[in-house]
């Protein structure tokens, strides 16, 4: 059984969509998505900094894109299960029939410019930890006023709150954890200092229809599957101010039976993961089109009939 995912805000690097455009058709359909949301996909996919790419307002809606555009270039895939890390659900969304690929990319830019305009409140910021254990690690970060925004198994869990706490952080590390790395993202996503983006986002999600799913769509509230369009389009809002919990959506694809995984561009994170936590599932990772052969050749293997 083929799972699909999708990577969240962090996996952008400066130039990642450049040899995808040389696809037939791919500077096209960027183009026109760069029209129906009023942000020049080409020129932040190929030619921008890393820091101009760093906005959260880029970010997000670059990488939704990054995601569609991959997944076309593999043709008619059917996989068992679809799935995105934080802003990869909305890629995961378009994925299930749930949302079209405009609209996804419509609400995604809306939820992009309604967190950075969250973020700039206050100076915020993302670190994952690696190594420790949970058990340990979650009351120590809120000990230091710190959410544990993104649960990602396989010993990685993501803190996020005020620069001051996430020095204190790198100060007072858990007991276990033997790295702190600051994430390339521009605030504390998936915690209370996201609620306004929110009541934002209810807003634009009353301007869609969503259909319910044709591939089982797991959820980063809880792991679970959601089988209705509208209770995914509500998922996709509140996510903005809740921890992101990767580990039980892991702990679903072990249980409806996992062979595969591919990640779509710009893959490597969440493969990464899945190498330690499913151990015997067969990953390739959507970094440039030259990984396209072997991720249809997984197809083949694993997608359903």
């Amino acid at each position: 059984m083929l799972v699909l995912v999708a990577p969240g805000q962090g996996a952008q690097t400066p130039g990642f969509l450049t040899p995808w455009l040389e696809l037939p058709g791919a500077a096209d359909r960027l183009a026109a998505w760069s029209d129906a949301i009023g942000l020049d996909l080409v020129h932040y996919g190929t030619k921008a900094d890393a820091d101009e790419i760093r906005d959260t307002a880029v970010a997000q809606p670059l990488l939704v894109a990054a995601g569609l555009l991959s997944a076309a270039a593999l043709g008619d895939v059917k996989p068992g299960v679809v799935a995105g890390h934080s802003v990869g659900e909305f890629t995961a969304a378009a994925f299930a029939g749930v949302l079209d690929d405009t609209a996804a990319l419509r609400l995604v830019r809306t939820r992009g410019l309604a967190m950075a305009e969250a973020a700039a409140v206050t100076a915020t910021g993302m670190s994952a930890l690696l190594g420790g254990d949970p058990e340990i690690t979650v009351p120590h970060l809120e000990k230091l006023g710190l959410t544990a925004a993104n649960v990602n198994g396989a010993g990685q869990i993501v803190a996020a709150g005020t620069l001051e706490q996430l020095a204190a952080l790198e100060a007072d590390k858990p007991e276990g954890v033997r790295r702190v790395v600051a994430l390339k993202v521009a605030g504390a996503f998936h915690t209370h200092h996201m609620a306004p983006a929110v009541a934002k986002l209810e807003e634009a999600a009353k301007e869609l229809s969503p259909a319910a799913p044709t591939t089982r769509y797991v959820s980063n509230k809880d792991g679970q599957v959601v089988a209705d369009g509208a209770e995914v389009v509500a998922r996709l809002v509140g996510q903005v101010a809740n921890p992101v919990r990767w580990d039980l959506c892991m702990e679903t694809f072990q249980e409806l039976g996992a062979t595969a995984l591919i990640e779509v561009c710009p893959g490597g994170t969440l493969t990464g993961i899945a190498k330690r936590a499913l151990p015997g599932v067969a990953t390739v990772a959507l970094k440039t089109p030259d990984d396209l052969d072997a991720a249809r050749t997984l197809i083949a293997e694993h997608a359903a009939v």
